[in-house]
C-alpha cells in the first residue's frame, strides 16, 4: 500500500473518531475533553519512548534539555487539553482553523512553490505554503462563524490569523527537535504520518496559549 493511500484511510479513521466524540457530547458525555486528555498522554509517553530510542543523541548538544523542556510543555499541554476541551465548540474551532491551515500549506506549498522557509529544519516548507496556510486557517474561521450564527465576526480573522500560524509553528519545532534527535518521525503509531506528535504538532502551541487566554 502506498504511502498516500496511508495517509487517506488513517486521516479518515481519526475523523470518524473526531466524529464520534461529537457524537458523545451530543448525548452529555464529555468525550472531547478525554479524547484530548488521552492524545496529549500518549503524545508525552511517545516523546519519552523515542527518547529511550535514541539515548546516545541525548548526550549531544544540550539535547536532554531540549527534550526535557518539550517534556514540560507537552505537561502543560495535557493540562490545557482537560481544561480547553471542557469547550467542545472550541476545540471545534481550532481543529477546523489548524486542519485547513495544514492542508492549505501542503497543497498550496507544492502547487506554487518558491523560495523555503527553513531548508535546514524542514526542506518542503515555504513562504507561499505558509501564506497560504494562514489565508485558509482564516477563511474556515470566519465560515465557522457565518455557519454557526450567520453573522460576519471580525475577532475570527484575528483568531483564524494566530492559530493558523501559531500551528504551522509548532509544526517547525517538532521538526525542529526530530533534527537534533537525528530520527525522521517520533513514532509509527499512524501509518503514513508518523507518530501522534508528529500528525498533532500544529496543538503544540495553540492548545496552552489557548488555554492562557481563556484563564
Amino acid at each position: 500500500m502506498s504511502n498516500t493511500m496511508q495517509r487517506v484511510i488513517v486521516g479518515g479513521v481519526l475523523a470518524l473518531i473526531a466524529a464520534a466524540a461529537a457524537a458523545g457530547e451530543y448525548f452529555g458525555f464529555p468525550a472531547v475533553r478525554w479524547l484530548g486528555v488521552a492524545l496529549v498522554a500518549a503524545m508525552i509517553v511517545e516523546m519519552i519512548a523515542m527518547m529511550s530510542r535514541n539515548r546516545a543523541a541525548l548526550a549531544t548538544g544540550g539535547n536532554v534539555i531540549v527534550c526535557a523542556g518539550f517534556l514540560a510543555w507537552l505537561a502543560l499541554m495535557l493540562a490545557a487539553a482537560y481544561f480547553v476541551g471542557a469547550r467542545p465548540w472550541i476545540m471545534l474551532l481550532l481543529l477546523l482553523i489548524i486542519s485547513a491551515a495544514d492542508i492549505g500549506a501542503w497543497f498550496f506549498g507544492r502547487l506554487l512553490g518558491g523560495d523555503k522557509m527553513w531548508e535546514r529544519l524542514s526542506a518542503g516548507k515555504t513562504w507561499s505554503g505558509q501564506i497560504a496556510g494562514i489565508l485558509c486557517g482564516t477563511a474556515m474561521a470566519v465560515m465557522y462563524g457565518l455557519l454557526g450564527t450567520d453573522t460576519f465576526m471580525p475577532q475570527l480573522m484575528w483568531i483564524g490569523i494566530s492559530v493558523a500560524l501559531l500551528s504551522q509553528y509548532g509544526d517547525l519545532t517538532a521538526s525542529w527537535i526530530k533534527r537534533r534527535m537525528g530520527v525522521k518521525d517520533f513514532g509509527k503509531t499512524l501509518p503514513g504520518h508518523g507518530g501522534l506528535i508528529d500528525r498533532f504538532d500544529g496543538w503544540i502551541y495553540v492548545l496552552p496559549i489557548i488555554w492562557m487566554v481563556m484563564i
